[in-house]
């Protein structure tokens, strides 16, 4: 059994709180809201700053920290601190803030690990949104690599001041969770933002109609998480993408499949769809995130055979 934690309750709101702005924004909340923080006991109290990685509220009686985060890598920059998830073995390295090993932050960090105390992780996605991981817990302590083990706990049973009790597996599928989503709405993030927050081939712009495609499909061998395998698209233009309906040829031009050209129906046929046949994708500002044509000529010949 851990030492007690004084701080258990306000951890419970906060874990609470952080869930249920998750669930109510999809998954990644904005910064703007995560700063409002969250009420205990008739007090407002504050998830960090956000401009530090490791936070411990003043109102906390105890020694460990309630928030730790990870800001997201600017585009074209690795991150400033590379905190790594490790799948198989179902752990995150976290890393020490920068400086001694003793200063304040870090010592609240290691504090986490001998109260076994639940935290919540905010992972950085894109600017001024996060994920949020919680409860999270420090198993270990890396003082050579600057550096704890960080577990993923479940909300209900591992938040009742007894440390981890839930299984090793569980908790290694409840990490695969959260790797996999990381993964998605980065590379949702990413790919968005590259191409304007509009569809490459119509142009539109509301953002809850857009996804990102994978240029060359997800799971296979070169189907990578990366901007460069990315397009934007709207909903429909994804499935029909999807469905080689829709291609897209090494020079970024749309070609609508023979049948749906021939096809007399509605004007979501004919504006949606027909019209872009010849038309020019619009592409990304940067050239480091524009579609690879190799990638393009790849899948452009899965389009090819669909139709012949």
């Amino acid at each position: 059994m851990p030492p007690p934690d004084p701080d258990i309750g306000l951890r419970q709101a906060a874990i609470a709180k952080a869930r249920e702005l998750q669930k109510l924004f999809d998954e990644i909340v904005p910064l703007r809201v995560l700063q409002e923080g969250f009420v205990h006991e008739g007090e407002q109290i504050s998830f960090g700053s956000f401009k530090k990685g490791i936070h411990r509220a003043r109102q906390q009686q105890g020694p460990a920290a309630l928030t730790i985060l990870t800001t997201a890598p600017k585009p074209g920059r690795p991150p400033p601190y590379e905190d790594r998830i490790d799948e198989d073995s179902g752990v995150i390295e976290y890393r020490y803030r920068a400086g001694s090993s003793e200063q304040f932050d870090n010592r609240v960090l290691r504090a986490a690990l001998e109260l076994q105390a639940p935290m919540i992780y905010f992972r950085g996605i894109a600017p001024s949104q996060y994920q949020v991981v919680a409860p999270v817990f420090v198993v270990a302590d890396l003082p050579d690599r600057s550096a704890v083990v960080l577990e993923v706990g479940l909300p209900h049973a591992d938040t009742q001041g007894n440390g981890l009790v839930s299984s090793p597996d569980t908790r290694r599928y409840a990490l695969t969770l959260v790797a996999a989503r990381t993964h998605q709405r980065r590379f949702r993030e990413e790919v968005l933002a590259a191409y304007r927050q509009k569809c490459a081939v119509c142009s539109l712009r509301e953002p809850d109609l857009l996804e990102a495609s994978h240029i060359i499909r997800d799971g296979a061998p070169d189907g990578i998480a990366s901007v460069i395998n990315g397009l934007s698209l709207c909903a429909i233009h994804h499935r029909a993408y999807d469905r080689n309906l829709l291609g897209i040829d090494p020079r970024g031009e749309v070609h609508i499949s023979e049948r749906l050209l021939r096809e007399i129906d509605g004007p979501m046929l004919g504006n949606g769809l027909q019209q872009f046949h010849g038309a020019a994708i619009l592409q990304p500002r940067r050239a480091a995130d524009r579609p690879e044509p190799e990638r393009l000529e790849v899948r452009f010949e899965e389009f090819s055979a669909a139709a012949a």
